[in-house]
């Protein structure tokens, strides 16, 4: 009876191993294949996630310095900011619109909820790969913004913190874009966006330093409550220690904090979505 139980469990722990190996294989191809269709819509992809956030650098970093609108040094401490803006916004953009669409009538969520992987394994991979677009947006920031601001004075040693940031920053994006995108149902995407996408820009310090904020009391409360205000306050204070800046350790906990708060309302709206 014991060795036929001991059996048992082996025969079901294996079971259970064989069908988690699947589930892994499978989420890595369907990773793959998104990850594929990017490289074959590249200049689509480069147009899309470049754009905006270098107008604002090329505005506010380079035409208003020469003009004498802004003070000298301004492009320094703008520019960690647009790093930090291009991988959070992106990251959130390319998780909730294809979301929305695969939500849509024509219902195109369901070829990967066929998948053989768990349904909450779908929601993840939708997420993370918006995050990896975000992440290859922040870093294709770095050499656009040094060839048009010339030269830049960073402190080097903060890379490391600096790349953590925006990791963190482009996961916090998607776990953001994958509530919006599953919660918000498509006729109302739009008007979603018109309303929530300024003031994430604008209330996401990545135009100014948090910490400088006294004066205006309630607006860095207000800028407290946005994820993207803690990437830029990361990204700037690795690159530029100098400037006021947010501790360090605040930005890591509040990334961690969002990633789990959205990311795990994110995934219940998307069961709720997809097991409609």
């Amino acid at each position: 009876m014991s060795r036929t139980a001991t059996n048992g469990s082996a025969a079901s722990g294996s079971a259970v191993r064989g069908t988690t190996a699947s589930s892994v294989r499978a989420f890595v191809a369907v990773l793959g294949r998104d990850v594929f269709v990017t490289g074959r819509e590249l200049p689509s992809f480069l147009a899309q996630v470049l754009v905006q956030p270098v107008a604002l650098l090329f505005i506010f970093g380079k035409v208003l310095g020469q003009l004498g609108y802004t003070q000298p040094g301004y492009a320094q401490i703008l520019f960690p900011g647009m790093i930090a803006l291009n991988a959070f916004l992106v990251a959130l953009q390319n998780t909730s619109f294809p979301l929305v669409l695969d939500f849509s009538y024509s219902r195109e969520i369901e070829d990967r909820l066929l998948a053989p992987l768990p349904i909450s394994w779908v929601a993840v991979e939708k997420m993370l790969f918006g995050a990896l677009r975000g992440l290859v947006a922040a870093l294709l920031m770095f050499p656009i913004g040094l060839v048009m601001l010339g030269e830049i004075h960073w402190n080097l040693s903060g890379l490391p913190f600096a790349a953590l940031c925006m990791v963190l920053g482009s996961l916090a994006g998607g776990t953001v874009g994958l509530t919006v995108g599953a919660a918000v149902p498509p006729r109302r995407i739009n008007i979603m966006f018109a309303v929530i996408l300024a003031p994430l820009i604008f209330t996401g310090a990545s135009q100014f330093p948090w910490a400088q904020l006294d004066g205006l009391r309630w607006f860095q409360i207000l800028c407290a409550f946005n994820p993207l205000t803690y990437v830029s306050e990361g990204m700037r204070g690795a690159l530029l220690p100098w400037v006021p800046h947010m501790a360090p350790w605040v930005c890591v906990l509040a990334l961690i904090g969002a990633c789990g708060l959205f990311g795990a309302l994110g995934i219940r709206f998307f069961l709720r979505r997809a097991l409609d």
